[in-house]
């Protein structure tokens, strides 16, 4: 495994493995890396010749300075584990590699970027663009593999993907969770002993809100049970749930209303100060 530090090596890198007809798999991160990402990695192993990984803190989509300076980074541990995952390049610059100045441009992502998170975090998702677009245009991956955890990013960075114009498959893959349910997350080692007792308790209500649709409630009836069922736990503040379509991240009133894809509920809820995202398909 190759650690490359700077953006011209990496493009001159997968330029020559593009050139001897190798198919690229790109696993972008911000480190602290879990159980996951190796997921993310694992499938990335055994459906391309090269696998890169990016081991990137990015700034621009952190709308909350102090959640940036609190991020865990934990360089080491994560070569170590990338190196056991079979690995072949991981590319962990610093920031003003990444940014030798501003990066000004503004994405028109649309009504997918408006809601959910993106009302909850502006500029969020134009600093996910941001760097998921250079790393793009970087790498020129084969496919790039996203955690559906977070669900509402991959509709971003298909909406991204699109109006750049980059040929590239947009691999989700699914949510890798803890034996009591607490879907995985670098900012759960954040979670004092309490609080991750009581964390669990997002993804059993997610759950129970499916029985709720089997049992003939509508989604906007299950949206705002599942939403008081979540603040009724003591140690869980939701600041938001929404049932979703799961293409086009648009509230949903009637379950009929969802296209092709379904519906999605998606929660962020705070536990213990921490800022937990899940979602559940319906």
């Amino acid at each position: 495994m190759e650690t490359i530090r700077t953006v011209k090596d990496l493009a001159q890198i997968a330029e020559a493995e593009r050139g001897c007809g190798k198919s690229i798999g790109l696993v972008p991160t911000m480190g602290a890396l879990h159980a996951g990402h190796k997921s993310l990695v694992d499938r990335a192993r055994r459906e391309n010749d090269v696998v890169i990984v990016s081991v990137f803190v990015n700034p621009t989509q952190f709308n909350n300075a102090e959640d940036l300076r609190t991020y865990p980074r934990t360089e080491e541990s994560d070569l170590a584990m990338l190196a056991g995952c079979g690995v072949d390049y991981v590319f962990a610059p610093s920031p003003e590699e990444v940014y030798p100045e501003p990066d000004t441009r503004v994405f028109d992502l649309g009504p997918v970027a408006e809601v959910m998170e993106g009302a909850m975090r502006p500029g969020h998702f134009n600093g996910v663009a941001q760097i998921v677009s250079k790393l793009f245009a970087w790498a020129k991956p084969t496919r790039a593999y996203f955690g559906e955890k977070d669900f509402q990013q991959i509709a971003v960075i298909r909406r991204m993907t699109e109006l750049e114009g980059f040929d590239l498959e947009i691999v989700p893959c699914a949510i890798v969770r803890e034996a009591d349910g607490l879907a995985l997350s670098s900012r759960n080692v954040r979670l004092d002993e309490a609080s991750r007792k009581i964390a669990p308790q997002i993804h059993r209500i997610l759950a129970d809100s499916v029985d709720l649709k089997g049992q003939g409630y509508e989604a906007s009836e299950v949206e705002r049970l599942t939403l008081d069922a979540i603040n009724n736990v003591d140690g869980l503040e939701a600041e938001y749930y929404s049932i979703v379509d799961a293409a086009t991240m648009q509230p949903l009133a009637k379950w009929a209303d969802a296209g092709i894809l379904g519906a999605v509920g998606c929660a962020t809820v705070y536990c213990g100060g921490v800022r937990l995202i899940d979602n559940i398909r319906y």
